[in-house]
């Protein structure tokens, strides 16, 4: 069930009359029938893999209570490695064997065999590398004690399966989403009103915007080529708003319904074309997973020699191949990964200026903005045709031809003036940029006729002009 698509919306208005009908006072009642909608939401895309998120929420359930049940540190290092090993597992059994095995089929044999090996061909439950994340951290932060283990199964199930952030994030901690499912919600019309524009902003970027620029992308990079350096460099921009209009649009609607319902989830997108580096990038690009990486892969590999620059650099690579493998399992995704990482790693070189320790972070700072602007989007541009290209060959291909100035024959946009809905996006984001998004608290602004003007506006170009539907791409990792 695709948030852009009216099976939702009509999902939504049932979901939300019955959870508010409940009554306020009545929170274990609203929980149950949040767990019932998400399993529902859930069991429309496959309700097979209903039976995998239930036991991975048993097990991360079961894990942390016997975390916190015994003052052994061996046996509590036991239930952590047994949550770790079931995740990881599921992981690397739906999502990564087929890869490992072609890669070492690859390694051993000039021409792999095709018939002597068995692949596991089974497709990957949506929804997995986000849910796993989430309920690993759990039974990591509990370990930790950084947070005390939740002793209401029903709370944890719904903590792991709310259907607004289920299929594709934000990937959120216990410590922020897990409360809020312990204490009673009040109906608020303004943050239901809130709700809805965020939905709406993000519908916005995801039909308007995501879904017509696909269709530039989708008609070049499978002739790439062919096609010359103009129009692959055109492509390849239009690619970048794609994935972020695609990913930042789910990430709003996702916010927006939880807001709905009176939950709060986290920031995942801050306007990440206005990084005046790569590393500010990943501050504003893809937020929750940036952070779950930091905290539990690099912090504790950069801790091991914290004044090393060499070593921060070491858990940086890992940490940036692994968010780039976490994306799919394809070598473009870990070249997508490392080529972030040695960028970040060139901005982060020490030197001594005037005695000093400087880095090129330090001197980006201080250019203007559009310039520093061009040379982050150049390198993040660059980095998303690996993401986007089915093969490292693809890739370092399209490059070339970029690079190497062969002429177009016959340059076209392709989808026409709908191209110019990018400006329009990006003007009103960044006269909005200290807000979450545009259309917040409105009444403050503008008067309610202009408002109606606005929505109704809004709405007719998101039904006029709304490209081919597509999937959200995060679906799929």
């Amino acid at each position: 069930m695709l948030f852009n698509s009216f099976d939702f919306g009509l999902f939504l208005v049932i979901v939300y009359a019955l959870y508010w009908s409940i009554g306020t006072h009545k929170r274990v009642a609203q929980n149950a029938l949040l767990l019932v909608a998400s399993y529902v939401f859930y069991g429309l895309w496959d309700w097979r893999f209903l039976s995998l998120i239930f036991l991975s929420s048993i097990i991360d359930y079961a894990a942390a209570l016997g975390i916190a049940a015994t003052s052994k540190k061996s046996v509590k290092r036991w239930f952590l490695y047994g949550s770790i090993t079931w995740n990881l597992g599921v992981l690397f059994a739906f999502k990564y064997f087929n890869f490992f095995l072609e890669s070492f089929n690859t390694l051993i044999y000039d021409s792999p065999p095709t018939d002597t090996y068995y692949f596991w061909n089974v497709i990957i439950p949506v929804g997995l590398s986000f849910y796993t994340f989430q309920t690993m951290s759990y039974t990591i932060d509990v370990y930790q004690g950084k947070i005390k283990p939740s002793k209401n199964i029903l709370e944890f199930l719904c903590f792991v399966s709310f259907f607004p952030q289920l299929v594709a994030g934000p990937i959120e901690r216990a410590r922020n989403l897990l409360p809020q499912f312990t204490k009673e919600r009040s109906f608020s019309l303004k943050e239901s009103k809130e709700g809805l524009r965020q939905i709406l902003w993000g519908l916005f970027k995801k039909v308007v915007v995501a879904d017509n620029v696909a269709v530039v992308v989708n008609a070049v990079y499978p002739d790439y080529d062919v096609q010359g350096s103009s129009m692959l460099l055109y492509a390849s921009v239009l690619f970048f708003f794609q994935i972020y209009c695609d990913f930042s649009g789910y990430s709003d609607i996702a916010i927006g319904t939880a807001k709905l319902f009176g939950f709060k989830l986290s920031t995942n997108f801050n306007i990440p074309y206005l990084s005046r580096s790569v590393s500010e990038f990943w501050h504003r690009w893809h937020i929750t997973l940036t952070r779950w990486f930091t905290d539990y892969v690099y912090a504790p590999i950069a801790r091991l020699k914290k004044k090393s620059y060499a070593f921060k650099t070491f858990a940086l690579f890992i940490s940036m191949t692994l968010i780039g493998f976490w994306h799919g399992a394809n070598w473009t995704f870990i070249a997508f990964g490392a080529f972030q990482a040695f960028t970040i790693s060139i901005e982060r070189i020490p030197f001594k200026v005037g005695g000093k320790k400087v880095t090129l972070i330090t001197y980006l700072t201080k250019i203007p903005l559009p310039l520093t602007m061009i040379y982050s989007f150049t390198l993040i541009v660059m980095s998303c045709i690996f993401f986007r290209a089915e093969s490292l060959e693809m890739a370092f291909t399209i490059m070339e031809r970029i690079v190497s100035f062969i002429p177009t024959t016959n340059f076209s946009f392709i989808i026409g003036w709908k191209v110019l809905v990018i400006p329009v996006l990006v003007l009103a984001e960044v006269f909005t940029r200290s807000k979450p998004y545009p259309f917040i608290e409105l009444e403050k602004q503008l008067s309610r006729p202009l408002r109606w003007i606005l929505y109704y506006t809004l709405i007719f170009i998101i039904f006029r002009y709304a490209g081919p539907q597509e999937e959200f791409i995060y679906f799929q990792f």
